[in-house]
């Protein structure tokens, strides 16, 4: 069985949100997302972060987006050259 958690959305525009910010802040806390607008426009979203029973954010959100190449840990030449003194 799989669950899903449902956040209530709210759409609030800029000069509300720096108005009622540590209210909106506190609802946020709470599983609450907002949808933030400018001249009712819809340009960014807050919303809760992921986060572990423990409290921390869990290991792997960014999967997937991050390669490391083969070569990383590969010497580079150019580098030694200037420790070794050599051009």
């Amino acid at each position: 069985m799989t669950m899903f958690m449902v956040m209530k959305t709210t759409m609030i525009n800029i000069n509300e949100a720096k108005t009622h910010l540590s209210s909106y802040a506190r609802r946020v806390k709470q599983g609450e997302r907002f949808v933030l607008c400018d001249r009712n426009r819809p340009f960014a979203e807050i919303r809760p972060l992921p986060v572990t029973p423990e409290g921390r954010r869990p290991f792997g959100l960014a999967r997937g987006r991050i390669r490391t190449p083969d070569d990383f840990n590969d010497p580079d030449p150019e580098v030694e050259a200037l420790f070794s003194g050599s051009e």
